[in-house]
């Protein structure tokens, strides 16, 4: 599936990682960022977080294994993971040896052949937070992992697996272009491969949240009480107050049609938004969703605040994937294939079967 924005590729700018690094923040007992940076206010008083974050990081969601229950990686392993990806974007970079014979292996390639190192954007360097490089965003629990789906959810998952190709209704949404995939759109809000924009506007009574794949605009109504549970939108319904400078933002009311690591429609997410300096959010979420997971997990991690723009996101521009997706699906049915054909990115915010 081609997937691609209308503007040349970005990259973090080290230098306003390095500012970022001066205004760090710590979590109290009271989950409250410890700082004492001034932050700025909007016309009505409120803190301002608005601008064009970005959360591009090599940080993983969940902890390699080679760190066990360390969240703090050493000043070493820290510099050895950015010079790795350092060292990857200029020899993907390179012009093509035209001397070589080119095979089709998508299996050792970087990237199975679908981008090449142009669309690439997931920044170059981890998590750094109140002066501790971070091995993970999610710090809780603490090996670092997305805690197990409980045995009934996990037979769930299992029979939804392979996903369904009877038509284009019952693709993944980042497939058919409806929500970004890997939960960029959020809630929670966690960073992909590329396009990890997010444009915070404020008024008196709402925060939005433009992001910039799939241009999802996300909609928090400040003071507000949750819509009636028959009521369910893409990206649920978020609704928001001010404790002392941090926003603290509350969704439920999720579609059945999606589905975050395997939650069901009951997920609660709670984020948490903090200024920390002038150019840092501290961002931190925690999942609740008892039907699926085995106990609440958290994350955490920083936006940085850049001067580029979000641009449009043509996801679905000259593109024919769908076509050639369904094409097999039906050619293997023809053929009495017992496996379809593989399913795309998207597939990580496809809802499990209730």
């Amino acid at each position: 599936m081609i997937m691609k924005r209308i503007a040349g590729p970005r990259k973090l700018v080290a230098a306003a990682v390095t500012a970022a690094l001066l205004f760090v923040c710590a979590v109290s007992a009271a989950d409250q960022p410890v700082r004492s940076y001034a932050t700025p206010r909007t016309a009505d008083g409120h803190p301002d977080l608005q601008g064009v974050w970005t959360s591009a990081t090599l940080t993983r969601l969940e902890r390699p294994d080679e760190f066990g229950t360390r969240r703090t990686l050493t000043a070493e392993e820290a510099a050895r993971l950015e010079k790795a990806e350092s060292d990857f974007v200029a020899n993907a970079a390179a012009p093509t040896d035209l001397s070589k014979k080119f095979t089709r292996d998508c299996v050792n390639l970087p990237f199975g052949c679908g981008y090449n190192n142009f669309w690439i954007d997931r920044g170059s360097q981890v998590i750094s937070i109140n002066g501790e490089k971070r091995s993970s965003i999610i710090v809780e629990p603490a090996d670092g992992k997305v805690p197990p789906l409980t045995p009934e959810r996990q037979k769930v998952v299992a029979a939804h697996r392979g996903g369904n190709f009877d038509g284009p209704e019952a693709r993944p949404l980042g497939e058919r272009c409806l929500l970004a995939f890997g939960s960029s759109s959020g809630p929670p809000m966690l960073p992909v491969l590329y396009n990890n924009h997010y444009q915070i506007v404020q008024t008196k009574d709402t925060v939005t949240i433009l992001v910039e794949m799939v241009h999802d605009a996300r909609i928090v109504r400040m003071g507000a009480t949750h819509l009636p549970p028959g009521i369910r939108k893409w990206m649920g319904d978020s609704i928001g107050r001010w404790e002392g400078d941090t926003l603290v933002v509350e969704t439920t009311n999720f579609t059945d049609q999606e589905s975050f690591r395997g939650s069901t429609r009951n997920l609660k997410v709670t984020e948490r938004l903090a200024r920390v300096g002038p150019d840092t959010i501290h961002y931190r979420f925690t999942i609740e969703d008892p039907a699926a997971f085995t106990q609440p997990w958290s994350g955490e991690m920083p936006f940085h605040l850049t001067d580029e723009h979000i641009y449009e996101y043509a996801c679905h521009e000259g593109n024919y994937a769908m076509v050639g997706v369904l094409a097999g699906a039906r050619e293997a049915e023809q053929a009495h294939t017992v496996e379809p054909p593989g399913t795309s990115p998207g597939t990580s915010r496809e809802a499990p079967a209730e």
